[in-house]
């Protein structure tokens, strides 16, 4: 009762009525293993109820000794490092973990526990980021790769550390440039639909111009929801297709950066963790991560979080209002959620089970740091319980400095949690202890 109080005063208080709750939207201050964050939808302030600023620190070398926090009972252990912007990690059946190496165009292999020199299986790509292995379960035959404008893949047999065939191309076509170069990839549980996620060419669909109501009612009959057109048509959205890549489609819309796709192990659901857009102040809008709906939409460019109105937008697509479907999980505003994984090992107490985790690569537009960290999202029942927890921290120094942002995570086939960070190209071992 309380926060739609709160929501509907929302609407009628001026920017500067509203004082913000730093339990809510703090910064890296109070970030500890453990800590516990939860953001409602009826917490968001107004927009600009704080000035829109672009400031991050600056990447420093890991200090001599310097190790990433995790909880008592866990380790965390190096092992990787000069790597060129090392971005998605995806375990194998067998153990192996793929390493999408985005700065060096290649992706790499690690040997389970990284216990050796990380081998170059295939090389020559543009900027690729998802990994997928197909079809899914014990013994895949072909390892598929989302470079930023098409998905490619190389036949594939375990343990293998070099790809022993060329690329094929399955999808072609996929929007780039823009703001967003990123494509992840993951496969529904019975191998039938490959979701490739797509971001936004701008933050706001600044450049999409306008349509009549005529035009937009046959765009949306053939591409979904809320689809984007113009410059950001077959964006800001989760793709679907056949897994050799024909019946490509809008699977659903309004979804500004999934930066990470995931498919939830209790209920074979695509989950994104999404880089909400900028420009409206320290603290709106929230970035998220969240189950995905077949044709659902999730607000960019017109809304966020529901039925908020971007104001940029001066009203348009008023008819979508109450449409738009509100994510599960909300997270701090510009922590840069980058990757998702859930826990379905045995190597960490029980509790962890079938949790996921989220690595926040870091705030840019806002006036005190945020992210850089891993989280975790507590899940009863299968069920997301819309807050979060810290598990790994330390990564920034202060408000000027920090040595890394993470980025790709992965569960390992030995239950550990690995974690790559692009600041200073590593790659991390999170471990129970012995």
């Amino acid at each position: 009762m309380i926060a739609r109080l709160l929501a509907a005063a929302l609407i009628l208080l001026p920017a500067t009525a509203l004082a913000q709750a730093p339990s809510t939207f703090g910064d890296w201050r109070a970030d500890r293993p453990g800590g516990t964050h939860r953001v409602e939808p009826g917490d968001l302030p107004p927009p600009h109820a704080t000035e829109s600023v672009a400031t991050q620190p600056d990447t420093v070398a890991r200090p001599k000794g310097r190790l990433p926090r995790v909880p008592a009972g866990f380790v965390a252990e190096l092992v990787a490092e000069g790597l060129r912007t090392p971005r998605v990690l995806r375990t194998a059946p067998n153990g192996d973990i793929f390493l999408a190496e985005s700065g060096a165009g290649q992706v790499r292999v690690l040997a389970e526990g990284g216990d050796a020199a990380p081998a170059v299986f295939a090389k020559g790509l543009d900027r690729p980021y998802g990994i997928a292995f197909y079809p899914p379960g014990p013994d895949p035959r072909f390892v598929y790769v989302a470079e930023t404008d098409q998905v490619v893949r190389f036949p594939y047999a375990a343990g293998d550390r070099q790809a022993l065939g060329k690329a094929e191309i399955v999808v072609r076509g996929l929007p780039k440039g823009g703001s967003h170069w990123t494509r992840d990839i993951a496969f529904s549980p019975d191998g039938k639909q490959l979701f490739i996620s797509v971001g936004s060419a701008s933050n706001a669909g600044e450049r999409m111009g306008e349509k009549s109501a005529e035009a937009i009612r046959a765009w949306e009959g053939e591409h979904g929801l809320g689809a984007a057109w113009g410059a950001e048509a077959g964006r800001a959205a989760v793709l679907v297709a056949d897994p050799d890549g024909g019946n490509l489609r809008t699977f659903a819309a309004g979804i500004r950066n999934c930066s990470g796709l995931a498919i939830a192990p209790s209920t074979g659901a695509p989950w994104c963790v999404t880089n909400e857009r900028d420009g409206l102040g320290d603290n709106l809008p929230p970035d998220y991560a969240t189950s995905v709906k077949a044709g659902a939409f999730y607000g960019w460019p017109w809304f966020y979080i529901g039925a908020n109105p971007d104001p940029r937008h001066d009203g348009a697509r008023a008819d979508l209002r109450d449409r738009v479907t509100v994510p599960d999980v909300l997270l701090q505003p510009h922590s840069a959620p980058l990757g998702i994984a859930f826990y379905e090992g045995d190597a960490f107490p029980a509790e962890y089970r079938g949790d996921a985790f989220v690595t926040l690569h870091g705030s840019w537009n806002r006036g005190k740091p945020t992210g850089y960290k891993v989280v975790r999202l507590p899940m009863q029942d299968g069920r997301p319980t819309a807050a979060y927890q810290d598990f790994m921290t330390g990564f920034i120094l202060s408000d000027h400095e920090l040595w890394g942002r993470p980025v790709g995570v992965t569960v390992g086939g030995d239950g550990a949690l690995y974690v790559s960070e692009d600041a200073n190209g590593t790659v991390w071992r999170v471990r129970a202890a012995k």
